[in-house]
């Protein structure tokens, strides 16, 4: 999870761990760290990975992160699960081309965004991630 707003970190954490999502739960408060883990060896080689992703971080744009990880020969599979406070149309379709599978714009409402993530992890639970 890349998420620079630690209050969001929690409740999306929590809400995952509500629909009963006991994968591990790295989180990165700016991009350069996150980039950095993504593209250890390790963790590039491990198998199945799901990357939550804040658009708005203090070092860098999370579409460069996203551009990044989609060019990279094992990355490129990984489902990425934007999570922003953007609602511009333009920045949603480039998103989408650069190979976001789910763009979920964060409402203000805090209890419309704990539904939202609540779903988010249900949909999570039963979702197929791809070999990586």
């Amino acid at each position: 999870m890349i998420e620079d707003d630690h209050g969001h970190a929690k409740l999306i954490e929590k809400n995952i761990r509500r629909a009963n999502i006991g994968n591990d739960i790295v989180h990165f408060d700016h991009g350069d760290p996150a980039l950095e883990y993504l593209f250890r060896e390790e963790v590039r080689s491990a198998g199945p990975l799901l990357i939550l992703l804040d658009l708005n971080l203090p070092d860098m744009s999370g579409t460069d992160i996203l551009e990044k990880v989609k060019q990279d020969e094992r990355l490129r599979r990984a489902p990425v699960v934007v999570l922003t406070t953007t609602d511009d149309k333009v920045e949603i379709q480039r998103c989408y081309d650069l190979g976001c599978n789910v763009y979920i714009t964060k409402p203000v409402d805090y209890e419309a965004f704990a539904v939202a993530i609540r779903q988010l992890g249900l949909f999570l639970s039963v979702m197929q991630a791809p070999e990586i």
